[in-house]
């Protein structure tokens, strides 16, 4: 009987112990919660309540003025286009990385990563030589199809795609070396074409973490400024970016106005990557 009870006592405290894996969960905690509401909620707060000095018909005069109506459209407009196309781009290196073996593969890994450590405003400069109507690319695009995409919203879009298809791979590319093959040589054995096992096999089981790459994607694109301002021709009403916009209201000492366009901006963004999550989240309960 003093086995038994010494033995079920020990088996509740390892219950215990399991409960708080980590030491002073409690201390844990409460430090997480105290970084997060010092880094994260009191800036936001700060920048929910600026706007208000306004009133509330001045926030909303602000936010349906044409110029910040354009520059709203244009930043959300490029980002989710470009998020869009960083896609099959993205899930297409990630699956070139991960499932083939080639000489400059690693130099190819590596040179992915570098949009997350090039300056932005370097990035901006060497799209901008590039694309330019007298550039590399730009006098060849203009000069047989007419195309110009520097100082156009097209070079806004360029310029997002570079900094959003690194999340894009980086995302996908973990889950797609997770990925069992033996789903996909079963699809193979059952009569299923390459194209057949790739669409109906392997791209459902990626899409939860491709929906979770274009969420990050598309945030990085839509808060993205020092790439942009040099390639855009920053023109109102025409290639002029919200972050941009923002800075002209700082500039101006309109602090209230160029807070009420970054609520609006986080308001919305706030709206789609919620959907985004709870699509994400309705795919895995799917799966299981």
């Amino acid at each position: 009987m003093a086995a038994s009870l010494a033995t079920s006592g020990d088996r509740n405290a390892a219950r215990g112990r399991r409960r708080h894996a980590l030491p002073g969960f409690r201390l844990a905690l409460g430090i997480t919660l105290a970084w997060l509401g010092l880094i994260v909620l009191v800036p936001l707060a700060a920048l929910a309540l600026k706007p208000w000095e306004l009133g509330i018909a001045g926030v909303l005069d602000v936010l349906t003025e044409a110029r910040v109506l354009a520059a709203l459209r244009l930043s959300f407009g490029a980002a989710l286009v470009a998020a869009l196309v960083s896609v099959p781009l993205g899930v297409l290196f990630a699956w070139v990385i991960t499932r083939y073996s080639f000489p400059g593969r690693r130099l190819l890994d590596g040179l992915l990563d570098l949009p997350f450590a090039l300056p932005t405003a370097v990035a901006g400069l060497a799209l901008t030589a590039l694309f330019a109507p007298n550039g590399w690319l730009g006098a060849p695009l203009a000069g047989l199809f007419g195309w110009q995409v520097a100082y156009k919203p097209a070079g806004i879009v360029v310029a997002l795609i570079f900094v959003a298809l690194p999340f894009i791979v980086r995302t996908v590319e973990p889950f797609l070396r997770d990925l069992s093959l033996d789903a996909e040589e079963a699809a193979a054995t059952l009569g299923a074409t390459r194209a057949q096992t790739i669409w109906l096999v392997v791209l459902p089981a990626l899409l939860p973490a491709t929906i979770t790459g274009f969420s990050l994607g598309f945030a990085r694109a839509v808060g993205e400024y020092g790439s942009v301002i040099f390639i855009a021709g920053n023109m109102p009403m025409v290639s002029e970016i919200a972050p941009l916009l923002i800075v002209v209201k700082l500039e101006q000492f309109n602090y209230a106005a160029a807070a009420a366009i970054g609520l609006g901006m986080l308001l919305i963004s706030f709206i789609v990557l919620l959907a985004l999550n709870l699509w994400q989240r309705a795919l895995r309960r799917g799966h299981e």
